[in-house]
């Protein structure tokens, strides 16, 4: 999630410049606290038999739990990738790029059942509980998943040659306001939170991302808390930079930072879980629109099982979006690109325009295959 808006720059009226604002996603994640804790007083004082529905059994209620409960699918056989094909996919993303920087040179080939580059992935992101973190809560799921259709509608027309897959990026591990029990300034989600979210996303059809903030805390202690649902075949990664503190300044006083060890942890992480599960590759979301938000990026080591997506995390104007993507997603080559769009927020200051797929596909070089809407 991303806290900065356009101004000009004094000193050059062409371009402009980031600043931090609003702390949206702070007083949401306190209201996500506020909102669990009610819950938990709330269900404390109900007598024992108002929590059991009437003409169930405690095990006939215990087994409906159990099977609520959403699993690892079995696994897969897919197949061997296709190096030509691959190939040509990626020169095709490069929009004729011819500075040598796209497609990227040296990257590993995936394993059998990558998504990228087959597949443009189309996402809405939030939280299911709040409202005002993004699009996927803001909605009622019916009509938030109608709309996150018909935007992958839209850009299979803008690309007819890519399709569409549609995504829940939801937020596992929130950024806090507040301390908590831990002083890490996070909030993390309860399992039974999550897993609507796993079972919201395969009734549609759709793969999850589970995005984290870590707050004081670090993506190491973070990571693994989430390891039940890393071994889903279906289940992706997101880590937002923005909000890991590592001077112990609170969330939301300045933008955070990760560096590529950090990355390199996440991405050897997970391909571990993709080899020991036999899953197919994951796609692992890395947010920028600074600088400094990841340092030394050209050390960011690549694995097959892994396919790394650099997401231009930033709302404004088109220009400020340009310049953004230009410099901290074009110019640092990885291995995929993301573009992120705000419904509102993109649309405040002149052109009040947010881009369109068929302006996206024309004006930039590479193509994002990862779109994100908040």
């Amino acid at each position: 999630m991303v806290l900065f808006c356009a101004a000009p720059d004094m000193n050059n009226p062409n371009r402009m410049k980031l600043k931090t604002i609003a702390l949206t996603s702070l007083l949401v994640a306190a209201s996500l606290t506020f909102f669990d804790s009610c819950s938990r007083n709330s269900n404390a004082t109900k007598p024992n038999n108002a929590a059991k529905p009437k003409g169930k059994s405690d095990t006939t209620a215990k087994k409906t739990a159990d099977v609520a409960a959403p699993t690892a699918a079995a696994p897969v056989t897919y197949p061997p990738i296709d190096h030509k094909q691959y190939d040509s996919l990626m020169k095709k993303l490069a929009n004729g790029d011819t500075t040598g920087k796209w497609p990227v040179k040296n990257t590993p080939y995936p394993i059998p059942g990558a998504i990228l580059p087959y597949k443009r992935v189309i996402a809405f992101y939030g939280n299911l509980s709040a409202k005002k973190m993004g699009i996927l809560g803001e909605i009622p799921p019916d009509e938030m998943l109608a709309k996150l259709r018909g935007e992958a509608k839209h850009w299979e027309k803008a690309d007819p040659k890519t399709p569409a897959q549609i995504a829940l990026h939801y937020i596992a591990v929130v950024a806090s306001g507040f301390p908590g029990k831990d002083n890490m300034y996070v909030n993390r989600m309860p399992d039974k939170k999550i897993d609507s979210a796993v079972r919201l996303a395969r009734r549609a059809h759709a793969i999850l991302f589970l995005d984290i903030q870590v707050g004081l805390s670090t993506i190491h202690a973070e990571l693994p808390k989430l390891a039940k649902y890393w071994a889903m075949p279906d289940v992706h990664c997101g880590i937002d930079p923005e909000f890991s503190m590592k001077d112990g300044t609170h969330p939301g006083k300045k933008i955070g930072t990760y560096d590529a060890a950090d990355v390199n942890y996440v991405s050897g992480y997970l391909a571990d879980v993709v080899r020991k599960n036999h899953l197919p590759a994951k796609i692992f979301i890395v947010h920028r629109f600074t600088r400094k938000m990841l340092t030394n990026y050209q050390n960011i080591k690549l694995h097959p099982e892994i396919q790394m997506v650099m997401d231009m995390d930033g709302f404004g104007p088109p220009d400020l979006k340009t310049g953004t993507y230009r410099d901290y997603i074009y110019k640092d080559p990885v291995q995929f690109t993301g573009f992120k769009l705000f419904y509102k927020n993109d649309s405040w200051q002149p052109p009040h325009h947010m881009l369109t797929p068929e302006e996206i596909m024309k004006m930039y070089k590479p193509h994002p295959v990862y779109i994100q809407y908040q």
